[in-house]
């Protein structure tokens, strides 16, 4: 194999660009991407050619940009059916129009930066979207692995794969092609112990090239690649499909197009940037890179493309490390399209199709279930949702649900609340910490009703170690509090962190160690009723450095005396709190005389 090795950046690298591996993988990658521009372009009613000729854009065009390094572009089968729609209630003419303005509308978006938004997605999310397209893909791809024509949604796939096996092995030349698939996943498995530098030869090519030779045996009757006259199958909108888009239904569908593209190629790349340790996707980029392939689509009445997982990933499978692998990827489909039709068809589906199954193999990743089982079992629900959704509807479907399940996941791990209540003497006192939101309502009201019904003549509710204190939570615990104190028959007392204080706290200047009028000697003595009146007040006063700081469990009695040490402080031990009852709270007085004495000597 050539080997080159160049010192200029590829690809956002530092590093030398191997040019045998990057060759190597744009072959592995075009494999991958051939049957897949035919397949969806057969399926969403439309030329095959118009399936190739968006491959051809998405590497030529969308390759050759920044936004991201490894993930390859072109038509999706995630678009099958919204294509299909369209054809039939727009026509195929006006196909290019919907696809050259959802092309635009992409552009503007990622000029306006909000390509990152799509970053925001949980792991477990991006893990279930891989597998909900790899499952799909085996069993899609389960069908022209035996030349047969599969029979529509995934799940009618799904279901019909027991019978799609017994009608395979009922027929010669459908098990010779079903035989050769089989043959093509297995290597790709195994080619990669194969000792010395014959596995630097991608198992694909392999694969294609023992096809080419079986399908040439005297008897043997496989499918194998039809490609027309690309350039005839060019067609170019005119002014009546432009006029077109004063039509409502058009202009709906253009936003559709363009939301469910979008998301689709961000949420790949996403994906993708997990399968490799080089240069993380630029979202905004890549959506203008999105934007500009679908604008040329649309002008050559070509299918709409985003990125592709299984193109993708065969891509990292196969080592690339620069944009030069996806770039000749569409370079080698418009060779080979135009050029060397004939050679296509001597490929035999099934060992495309072949391709694919183990590609989708990959994507599903069954040993990922497993792992996030052990890891953490509310993301693997959450990973399993998105699956089973993708698996029964489409992608984008899939992908919005799972991103619910993961928002509603870290809404109750975020509301861990403890709420505990006890009767101590004549005090029935209510402890809460954590997070208290709406979803822990019920468990505050309940805890409320008990420390309300204990029958004590105090109530002390403690919420100095609760970190966010929602609105409906808030609002229960100070209706409680009005309607207890209304009744003349109750003290109660709330604490309560003082969050807003702490943020609004102007920086203070550090005070010097010693100066000759901070020494306690040298302070005036209060008097009682000064202290009395200072401490039920909780008026803030300066303490000398050389008092002795309060502790953090000496909260109870020396609250107002630690915040005036310290100053108003983070939720948490040392947070400050305030006495929302205004009278005295009886023995406070006593027990600061009492420091006050100690302190004196």
């Amino acid at each position: 194999m050539f080997k080159g090795r160049g010192k200029r950046k590829a690809g956002g690298t530092g590093q030398g660009v191997d040019l045998g591996t990057e060759i190597t993988a744009s072959l592995v990658v075009f494999l991958v991407a051939l049957p897949l521009c035919i397949g969806v372009a057969v399926a969403s009613g439309t030329p095959a050619e118009l399936g190739i000729i968006s491959g051809v854009v998405g590497g030529l065009v969308v390759g050759m940009t920044r936004g991201s390094t490894l993930q390859v572009s072109g038509p999706a089968a995630g678009l099958t059916a919204l294509v299909a729609e369209t054809v039939e209630a727009h026509g195929i003419a006006m196909l290019g129009v919907i696809v050259l303005m959802s092309g635009l509308l992409q552009i503007g978006l990622g000029m306006i930066r909000l390509g990152r938004m799509f970053q925001a997605i949980s792991i477990a999310v991006v893990q279930g979207m891989l597998a909900g397209i790899g499952l799909p893909l085996m069993f899609s791809q389960s069908y022209p692995l035996a030349d047969a024509a599969a029979p529509g949604t995934a799940i009618e796939n799904i279901l019909g794969f027991p019978a799609h096996v017994l009608d395979t092995f009922s027929n010669a030349q459908t098990a010779i092609a079903a035989l050769l698939g089989i043959a093509t996943v297995v290597l790709s498995f195994v080619w990669k112990k194969v000792p010395g530098p014959v596995r630097r030869i991608p198992a694909a090519l392999v694969a294609v090239a023992i096809g080419i030779l079986v399908a040439a045996l005297p008897g043997v009757e496989v499918k194998t690649l039809q490609v027309g006259d690309l350039l005839a199958s060019v067609q170019f909108p005119g002014p009546e499909q432009f006029a077109g888009l004063a039509d409502p239904a058009v202009l709906t569908a253009v936003f559709t197009f363009t939301v469910i593209a979008s998301a689709e190629s961000l949420f790949t790349a996403a994906a993708v940037d997990r399968m490799h340790d080089g240069p993380r996707t630029r979202y905004n980029s890549e959506l203008i890179a999105q934007g500009a392939g679908n604008t040329v689509c649309g002008i050559l009445g070509a299918l709409p493309m985003t990125a592709v997982v299984a193109r993708s990933s065969a891509n990292v499978q196969a080592g690339a490390k620069t944009r030069l692998s996806r770039t000749l990827h569409g370079l080698w489909l418009l060779g080979f399209a135009l050029l060397l039709p004939s050679v296509l068809a001597l490929i035999p589906i099934s060992v495309l199709a072949g391709v694919l199954v183990h590609s989708g193999w990959k994507l599903l990743g069954p040993e990922q279930f497993p792992k996030m089982w052990r890891q953490d079992r509310g993301e693997f629900v959450v990973m399993t949702i998105t699956t089973g959704v993708i698996v029964a509807t489409a992608l984008l479907e899939g992908v919005l649900v799972g991103l619910a399940a993961g928002i509603v996941l870290a809404a109750l791990r975020m509301s861990q609340t403890s709420v505990e209540h006890r009767v101590e003497g004549d005090t029935a006192k209510l402890v809460m910490t954590g997070n208290a939101t709406f979803l822990r309502l019920p468990e505050v009201i309940d805890a409320l009703e008990a420390v309300g019904s204990a029958g004590t003549p105090r109530i002390r509710l403690d919420l100095m170690g609760v970190t966010h204190l929602d609105h409906a939570c808030r609002s229960q615990i100070e209706e409680f509090v009005e309607q207890k104190r209304a009744s003349q028959t109750v003290r109660v007392e709330l604490l309560l962190p003082d969050l807003p204080a702490a943020k609004r706290k102007p920086k203070r200047k550090p005070r010097p160690e010693s100066t000759p009028d901070s020494s306690p000697e040298s302070r005036p003595t209060p008097s009682p009723e000064s202290r009395s009146e200072s401490w039920s007040g909780l008026r803030r006063q300066p303490v000398s450095p050389s008092w002795p700081p309060p502790q953090p469990h000496e909260r109870s009695s020396s609250g107002a005396l630690y915040d005036a040490f310290y100053g108003p402080s983070q939720p948490g031990p040392s947070a400050e709190w305030y006495y929302l009852d205004t009278r005295p709270f009886e023995g406070l007085q006593d027990s600061e005389e009492a420091r006050w004495r100690d302190y004196r000597g």
